[in-house]
């Protein structure tokens, strides 16, 4: 030790702590979150690649170090001022290191993806997203925890700074410099991350094969300050009008202009229809995944009534929102254009704000939306009360019910006071109702435990089909106890029989599917889009589940076309019913985005492309759950895939700042 520079022998000691450190919290996630029946050898790569970035970290430190105690009075080992600035610095490092890893596993542990720049999106709505956590999380102990860790950590780091020093240097000036340029050469090589053109980018984590793998060798730093770059909004002319004969020979656009970039369609009824037009009533249900429901045959059955429902309805069970995110799913509801902004969701967004709705077609309705908790949350009721005419918009204080958490009242009550409104109505009307209890904190009313029992399964049971925790299984058992309640206290009232009821999930939830469905659904994230898509009006839609592929921005045209309504089209959008008509909805397509990892992809038929906007490496898999994988066709759709894909996310970024009422 004594012909190495203390200087050099800090960095050096100082690396292979933090180097140790960052494996064993890696260790944990991989501890926590890996899927059931999977060895730490499967998912070695990711250790691999995650100790490359590591090293890009580290190594900002260690040059920082070095640089600065080459500086005679501010060496370490030499000057009072230099142990100072370098004991400083380190308890920083730690600082930051605990906090951004704290805040990393909670959000990991709620989306299952690393800290990235979206999360700057909740400090929008931060009196919500405050209570969330309070209400979720023990914030008193996490943050007693934090202050514990980092203490202990820097008097380990104390300790060391004083071991390395206690041994004198005995080389020469040239040992010095050399083992000064010998790090600083190491560190340069660490910060790049490559031998090669061109640096590590955190894109290259997806190279890996699965989305748990991929995630799991970033780490918070790079996943968060890399997402920083992808925040604003932009659209691209040349793009749109490259693309544009695709997309508007796909959307059926009866008089294509790409000059002007026209999507309008006008859609009329049957002439001389003269029934009566039924009413509407479309819910958004909160985080209702598709594979953790019943309805494809989850062995632990946790939505039994609402399996039901779908036996006497019109059920598309290949249906996927465009992103994941309540915000984003209500925004492709609403407006039938897919959420593509990267980073800020464009409810948030006030350039965006003015939107077309289909809603507002639906002439001589009343307009009402039904929410559990405050519109102001993600700046909803700029696009509701701005876009809707006439809305009725009720919220958490309008209801007679009492708040329960802060999604504001319980989902039953949600339903039984919205029932209670709409039985009064005279004319037709169009009621949204969004749901929330599905969600963390998971509350489950005292008032409902005794009708509605808890149950409990060995967590082996819950991971092996999709769920984390007994409170997560029995949150998504109450909502279908709600759904219950709501049609049950619907049928008791004159306006049942002439009503479609819709519901949709708001996004599913990313989780290991298992032997459910394809591999796609855990290794390329389908889980977060795959949801339940049911028209129930038993005296008015002839029960059938149809297999072709869905989208939420299908929902609004749909409904109008069912409800015999005449309406303006302009969003990315089919009447579901015409194109099964058409071709038994063959030709139907949907667009999926992960803001989060910057991917873009398409569903279309059996197959599931997408293509990383920063790397653009591409993939294609299988994602058709009615019948065994075959390579048949694949190359075939390859290309047009590529072009869907392009083509639709360049028109939703012109549409989002494009389509004003």
């Amino acid at each position: 030790m004594h012909r190495i520079p203390r200087l050099s022998r800090l960095v050096i000691a100082v690396a292979f702590s933090l180097f140790a450190l960052m494996f064993l919290l890696r260790l944990a996630v991989w501890c926590f979150f890996h899927q059931p029946g999977e060895g730490f050898g499967s998912d070695f790569s990711a250790f691999i690649m995650g100790f490359r970035f590591d090293a890009r970290e580290v190594a900002i430190l260690c040059v920082l170090l070095l640089l600065l105690g080459s500086i005679p009075f501010l060496h370490p080992y030499q000057t009072r001022r230099g142990r100072v600035l370098v004991l400083t610095l380190v308890f920083i490092a730690l600082l930051w290191l605990v906090v951004f890893y704290v805040f990393d596993f909670l959000h990991f542990r709620y989306l299952l993806q690393r800290l990235n720049a979206s999360a700057l999106s909740f400090l929008e709505d931060a009196k919500i997203s405050g209570s969330m956590v309070w209400q979720t999380y023990p914030v008193v102990r996490i943050l007693l925890g934090m202050i514990l860790a980092v203490v202990v950590l820097y008097w380990l780091m104390k300790k060391l700074f004083i071991k390395v020093g206690a041994t004198p240097f005995t080389g020469g000036k040239a040992r010095r410099i050399g083992w000064s340029v010998g790090i600083f050469l190491l560190c340069a090589l660490g910060i790049f991350g490559r031998i090669g053109q061109y640096p590590l980018r955190w894109s290259d984590a997806f190279n890996l094969g699965s989305d748990f793998k991929s995630n799991l060798a970033l780490n918070p730093f790079q996943s968060f300050f890399s997402s920083l770059n992808y925040r604003k909004t932009t659209y691209d002319t040349v793009k749109v009008k490259q693309y544009y004969p695709l997309v508007a020979a796909q959307l059926g656009v009866a008089r294509p202009d790409s000059n002007s970039l026209n999507f309008l369609r006008m859609v009329t009824p049957p002439v001389g229809d003269s029934a009566p037009r039924p009413n509407i009533v479309l819910v958004i249900c909160e985080s209702f995944s598709a594979y953790k429901s019943s309805m494809w045959g989850n062995p632990l059955n946790t939505t039994p009534f609402f399996n039901g429902l779908c036996a006497q309805g019109l059920f598309f069970d290949n249906c996927y929102t465009p992103a994941y995110g309540t915000a984003r799913g209500v925004w492709a509801t609403v407006t039938g254009i897919p959420d593509v902004e990267l980073n800020k969701t464009a409810s948030r967004n006030p350039l965006m704000v003015d939107q077309h709705s289909i809603i507002n077609d639906f002439d001589g309705y009343e307009k009402f939306y039904f929410l559990g908790g405050s519109a102001s949350w993600a700046n909803i009721r700029g696009l509701l009360t701005n876009n809707i005419h006439g809305l009725h918009l009720y919220e958490q204080d309008d209801y007679k019910s009492p708040k329960i958490d802060v999604w504001g009242i319980s989902d039953k009550n949600l339903f039984l006071e919205s029932n209670a409104v709409l039985k009064q109505q005279a004319t037709p009307f169009f009621a949204v109702i969004q749901t929330a209890d599905n969600h963390r904190p998971f509350t489950i009313p005292e008032e409902d435990k005794k009708e509605f029992k808890e149950v409990n399964y060995p967590i082996d049971s819950l991971r092996k089909y999709g769920f984390d925790a007994n409170d997560e299984l029995n949150a998504f058992r109450f909502t279908d106890y709600c759904y219950q309640k709501f049609i049950e206290a619907a049928q008791k009232e004159k306006y049942f029989d002439n009503t479609i009821f819709m519901f949709i999930g708001d996004h599913g939830i990313n989780g290991n599917a298992g032997n459910m469905f394809p591999r796609a659904w855990t290794d390329d994230a389908l889980t977060s889009y795959h949801v339940p898509l049911l028209f129930y009006a038993p005296r008015l839609l002839r029960p059938e589940r149809l297999h072709g592929v869905a989208s939420q921005v299908d929902v609004l045209p749909t409904l109008a076309g069912l409800a015999r309504v005449a309406y303006r089209n302009t969003t990315l959008g089919h009447d579901l019913m015409n194109e099964y008509r058409k071709d038994s909805g063959r030709s139907n397509v949907a667009f999926i985005i992960d803001p989060n990892n910057a991917d873009i992809g398409i569903i279309n038929r059996s197959w599931y492309y997408t293509r990383n906007l920063q790397s653009k490496q591409e993939k294609m898999v299988w994602a058709d759950f009615t019948r065994p994988e075959t390579d048949a066709g694949k190359d075939s759709l390859l290309e047009l895939n590529r072009k869907y894909t392009t083509g639709f996310y360049e028109t939703a970024r012109y549409l989002l700042m494009n389509n004003k009422k």
